[in-house]
């Protein structure tokens, strides 16, 4: 990859681990970015070339090309159609995130932005975070809708950061998954990382990061159920993988398995998939508060013609 050059030997404490997740460890860079590392071959293991997978064992010397830094995406200010602020006040902004917004500018997303989207209202985030992230405490993917509360100022930022990392967050969903979950009220308990094969989704692994999804269904009809979810830890896919795991996906979500004719019967072009709620105390007052969003028109849409049949 071009970039510098870097050799350390493996401490004991990381005796077994995989390359990419040592590489992860002892140079600060994701996982992701490790992988493609030792695909380029640009990772050595005692001088002979290594694959992501394999084990490093304590003493060996690990000699990586660090990739070029990569110049940080900006948002752009524009208005974004359907994003709606459902709460505001000088710390706390929460909003109600449309299908097909980012979170916040990534590198190859090219469409529009919740941060953007703030910045076009007038709203002056705080400079908190990495630059493209401002305010950002918590994401959906591009995908999913629903509330999300971002930080208006540099005391809320760390404050809310810090819940969201220490699970004080009640974060709730609703999905509408294929068939009927047995038992119908549970807990997933599964670690999730990237996928071996398919680095573009995740999966459970075992050696992932731990990952708790609790369920219970709210309804159910003869091929879907529709289910209340409460997320204990915030990983990429979280949902989708947990369910899709018990065999279960999220209807609309191919690529975790889901059958794409029943979402063309239900006129549905994503996953059904909704942060409907968001509790939290609020990082200046202390008081407990609860932001809801209510299903858009394609969500709705959708239920109403399973529930009809």
């Amino acid at each position: 990859m071009g970039g510098e050059f870097r050799a350390l030997p493996v401490p004991e404490g990381l005796e077994g681990m995989r390359v990419d997740a040592a590489i992860a460890k002892l140079f600060g860079v994701s996982r992701s970015v490790a992988s493609e590392m030792a695909a380029e071959g640009d990772v050595l293991v005692d001088g002979a070339a290594a694959q992501k997978s394999d084990r490093v064992t304590a003493g060996a010397m690990l000699e990586v090309t660090l990739p070029e830094p990569k110049r940080a995406p900006q948002p752009v200010t524009e208005l974004v159609e359907g994003l709606e602020i459902l709460y505001q006040d000088a710390d706390v902004i929460a909003v109600d995130k449309p299908v097909g917004v980012a979170a916040h500018p990534t590198l190859g997303w090219e469409g529009p932005d919740v941060v953007g989207g703030l910045q076009a209202m007038g709203f002056t985030l705080p400079d908190a975070g990495p630059p493209e992230r401002q305010g950002i405490v918590q994401r959906l993917d591009v995908g999913t809708s629903g509330v999300m509360i971002v930080a208006a100022s540099v005391p809320a930022y760390s404050v809310l950061k810090r819940a969201f990392k220490e699970r004080t967050v009640d974060k709730t969903y609703h999905a509408l998954v294929q068939g009927l979950p047995d038992p119908i009220e549970g807990t997933i308990d599964a670690p999730i990382a990237r996928h071996p094969s398919a680095g573009w989704k995740f999966a459970v692994t075992q050696d992932g990061r731990q990952s708790v999804t609790h369920y219970s269904v709210i309804e159910a009809f003869r091929r879907a159920s529709l289910l209340d979810i409460h997320l204990e830890t915030g990983r990429t896919h979280q949902i989708r993988v947990h369910m899709s795991s018990v065999g279960h996906p999220c209807v609309g979500d191919p690529m975790y398995g889901s059958d794409p004719n029943l979402a063309k019967g239900l006129g549905l072009k994503r996953q059904w998939l909704h942060a409907t709620k968001l509790g939290f105390t609020h990082p200046r007052t202390g008081e407990y508060m609860e932001v809801a969003s209510e299903y858009p028109e394609d969500l709705r849409a959708a239920l109403d013609k399973v529930r009809n049949g």
